[in-house]
């Protein structure tokens, strides 16, 4: 039996009282109802996830998660997806593409100091909705037509091994970036999964394809992926700029650039994703202009206007105050220009602290740097 939960997208459930298709029939009908849902990818897999729970184990052991307790909280029911939903025998795990072919956009705004980087999964609609619903109304579909079944809909909601089942479901495998990658889509694709009673045949599992190759490892900007498959995520600029409270440690500043929500360099660099085909989802498309905004202009927004602007996307997560956090590090990090000075000038008395120490790093940073600005020769 599933148990309704509110925050996760599930529904009642109760045991099938239609005669259900053969497993591989019903399996076959899934796929062609996912695609139909709206999704590019999707695989069926088992629940054992053993070797998997002793990675995490160790991972968590070391300290690797941060301030992110959530990740411990509940035991080994990540990596039990019958512990977390009793009754489950099989995962339909689905991806959905985000990707666009802006790779070119993407390295120019990093070269420039003075514009905002973004990453590229958060410029448009916040996918956690999106994939919630097309889910959901993806269970709606079968059951109307084998009857009701059990299930729970998972994007990103709950303690759930997500890469590592879309893995045992042949959607791909997990790079040395922790990123799943498939072969004929490269990285750029959100995961969600239906945790079902039925049970499906389950698909081979991906092999994976790495080699030998460390770009991703060699272009993190602050190393933190410490080798094949080791994130030490309190040095990830994801986690700093979206996880993270309170102050980010001086010496991690300097190598945020003008990364303020996000990072997408692992990715960009990725061999995959060159020859990856794209999908432009109109949902994902950017808001705001914010693939090409300025860092002046974004730092100047107010908290009403930041809840304005980032209303249904994922920007909403880090909240105003590490917004401007965020931003007052790219700012230091930003050319000594007149706007780039004023603008971290405007928030030097700002109520919050954290934020005041930020813009007082910045602005010591550029005073840093004028001196030996103004001693080079002409």
């Amino acid at each position: 039996m599933f148990p309704p939960s509110a925050d996760d997208g599930a529904a009642p459930a109760t045991a099938g009282a239609a005669r259900r298709p053969d497993p591989a029939a019903l399996a076959a009908r899934i796929r062609t109802l996912v695609r139909e849902a709206g999704f590019q990818r999707c695989g069926i897999t088992g629940i054992d996830l053993g070797d998997d729970e002793g990675h995490l184990r160790g991972w968590l052991a070391r300290g690797f998660h941060g301030s992110m307790d959530w990740m411990a909280r509940h035991g080994d029911k990540r990596s039990r997806p019958q512990e977390l939903v009793p009754g489950t025998i099989s995962v339909l795990s689905v991806g959905l593409d985000y990707g666009r072919r802006d790779d070119v956009e993407a390295w120019e705004t990093l070269a420039d100091g003075e514009r905002a980087y973004v990453a590229r999964y958060a410029l448009g609609r916040d996918y956690h909705k999106l994939m919630r619903g097309r889910l959901q109304k993806l269970a709606d579909r079968i059951a109307a037509e084998i009857g009701p079944f059990g299930h729970r809909v998972f994007v990103d909601s709950a303690p759930v091994l997500e890469r590592a089942l879309a893995r045992n479901a042949g959607l791909g495998w997990i790079g040395k970036h922790t990123c799943l990658i498939d072969r004929d889509g490269g990285s750029w694709f959100f995961l969600g999964e239906l945790y079902l009673d039925l049970p499906l045949p389950p698909d081979p599992p991906a092999t994976a394809h790495c080699g030998s190759c460390t770009r991703c490892i060699d272009v993190c900007p602050t190393q933190a992926i410490l080798g094949p498959h080791v994130l030490d995520a309190r040095r990830c600029i994801s986690y700093l700029t979206i996880e993270h409270e309170g102050s980010i440690d001086e010496e991690l500043r300097p190598l945020m650039g003008n990364r303020i929500f996000g990072c997408d360099d692992c990715q960009l660099v990725c061999p995959w994703n060159k020859f990856a085909r794209r999908h432009d989802e109109p949902d994902f498309r950017a808001r705001n202009n914010l693939d090409t905004a300025g860092l002046a202009e974004l730092f100047a927004w107010e908290e009403d206007e930041f809840l304005r602007r980032t209303e249904g996307t994922a920007l909403r997560r880090s909240g105003h105050a590490r917004w401007l956090r965020n931003i007052a590090v790219a700012l230091g990090n930003a050319p000594s220009t007149p706007e780039v000075l004023a603008a971290l000038a405007s928030r030097r008395d700002h109520p919050d602290p954290v934020i005041r120490e930020h813009v007082e790093w910045a602005l010591a940073r550029h005073a840093a740097a004028r001196p030996l600005a103004a001693a080079r020769p002409l």
